[in-house]
């Protein structure tokens, strides 16, 4: 008890005033949003543990690991009433097995002082690398998903594809990760506004994927900036 107590006091410290003030604003326009137009409870609990995890990401926080299993798993049920399948399967399969082994490496690598988790850049050999894979695996796996008869299959797989780079960037610390994260943001409100009027799809969802690309773009500038600072 006396440990979790310590884990809990050690999250809670270091907190900016901007970080709080956007921790809730965006869960209570969510919230908000969500309940006016009648949203379901598992849309709604997904999108608030999903921003939670993303604002604690960009923090260094180990307990955004813990936020982010809860989202995983609602998140996949979701998925698969819209029928896009590659997140499903990305959830379930890679999201979820991974978030537990993130939460175990960040663990080993947070900062006694700060307590956050130290900072890695990537070299531009490791750059060239990660746009190779990254082409190839857009085109190879939206070519599986067009056989399973998904909607948007090369949307689907571009989402699935980056998200996949961008969590072991993020496991592995990387201030790269932010600009797939860009990326994979962009492409998934583009699929959430796609199924909200075709399907009537979760309107938490698609709040959820825009504050994650504000969120994105806001810890990428931080984290380049922490980054820096650590060289120095």
């Amino acid at each position: 008890m006396n440990a979790l107590k310590e884990n809990i006091k050690k999250e809670l410290t270091g907190w900016k005033k901007w970080q709080v003030i956007w921790m809730l604003f965006v869960n209570i326009v969510i919230l908000g949003v969500s309940v006016y137009q009648k949203d379901s409870v598992i849309g709604i609990v997904a999108a608030i543990t999903g921003v939670i995890c993303v604002i604690l990401c960009g923090m260094g926080k180990v307990s955004n690991y813990f936020f982010g299993t809860i989202n995983v798993i609602l998140y996949a049920i979701i998925a698969w009433r819209a029928k896009y399948y590659g997140d499903v399967m990305l959830n379930l399969l890679y999201y979820f097995p991974t978030n537990l082994l993130g939460w175990f490496l960040w663990a080993k690598n947070v900062d006694k002082e700060t307590n956050v988790v130290y900072k890695r850049r990537m070299t531009w050999k490791q750059d060239i690398l990660l746009a190779i894979i990254s082409m190839v695996g857009v085109f190879g796996y939206s070519y599986v998903l067009k056989l399973l008869g998904g909607n948007l299959p090369i949307v689907d797989s571009m989402s699935t594809v980056f998200s996949v780079i961008a969590q072991v960037l993020m496991i592995k610390r990387f201030m790269e990760q932010w600009v797939i994260w860009i990326f994979v943001d962009v492409v998934s409100v583009i699929m959430w506004i796609y199924a909200l009027f075709t399907d009537g799809a979760s309107v938490a969802v698609l709040l959820m994927w825009t504050v994650f690309l504000a969120n994105a773009i806001i810890m990428f500038v931080q984290w380049y900036k922490g980054t820096k600072a650590q060289e120095a």
